[in-house]
């Protein structure tokens, strides 16, 4: 299992996209940065297919030191918490390599969508 770096992303959707690389950074960092924003405010991120980022709140509890067997306070804190989006974890599960969101990128192999309903009627 390999480390992935912003750099090597960056790196990717400069050759994908033909930008300048010194864009493509930028935007990344502003996308990165826009999400602490919204988490430090406690608003909720959904980001459909990939997955929603929301912060929790977790209470204070007593915890215990394994070596010594101590008692210790753990303080409330804020926690982020990701939860996999549809097509993200449909990807990871089924292995496949990459796919396409919102028809952007060249043509590669897709995930099967939902069903929709079958629709009767003229409109």
């Amino acid at each position: 299992m390999a480390t992935i770096t912003k750099k090597e992303i960056v790196e990717r959707i400069t050759e994908k996209t033909k930008l300048k690389r010194h864009d493509v950074k930028r935007v990344c960092q502003e996308l990165l940065d826009q999400v602490i924003v919204e988490l430090r405010r406690g608003n909720r991120l959904e980001f459909r297919d990939f997955g929603v980022f929301e912060v929790r709140e977790r209470a204070a509890r007593v915890a215990q030191n394994p070596k010594t067997m101590q008692k210790v306070e753990v303080p409330a804190k804020r926690a982020v918490r990701f939860k996999v989006g549809r097509l993200m974890r449909d990807s990871v599960e089924m292995g496949v390599p990459s796919l396409r969101i919102a028809g952007t990128g060249p043509t590669v192999q897709e995930i099967k969508p939902r069903q929709a309903p079958a629709v009767t009627g003229a409109r």
